[in-house]
């Protein structure tokens, strides 16, 4: 979330292991693209980081995470489901491709 803040990427949700997250969303972004691109880099670097702190605080074979990133650009349709906290929810082929 914290990388995602300070590069102006919007999270959407988190369903089970994936992290939903766009840009260009509520507002258009001629850069988009970019900044998806170094969001997913900056992620990567972070989780192998962190995979360095768990193999020197528990031991050898216990960094065994991965890591899968998919980017898609295109249109969605995004409507704001209720709940206890109102969320967008994003449909259309552009999130079946990008997961």
């Amino acid at each position: 979330d914290e990388i995602a803040g300070r590069l102006g990427v919007f999270k959407v949700e988190t369903v089970g292991d994936c992290y939903v997250a766009v840009t260009g969303l509520p507002k258009a972004q001629h850069d988009h693209a970019i900044k998806m691109v170094l969001f997913a880099t900056e992620c990567l670097q972070f989780m192998r980081e962190l995979m360095r702190e768990l193999e020197t605080l528990l031991g050898p074979g216990t960094s065994d995470l991965q890591m899968r990133i998919g980017i898609h650009s295109g249109q969605v349709t995004a409507g704001v489901l209720r709940g206890e906290k109102l969320r967008f929810q994003l449909f259309g082929d552009t999130m079946n491709t990008a997961s």
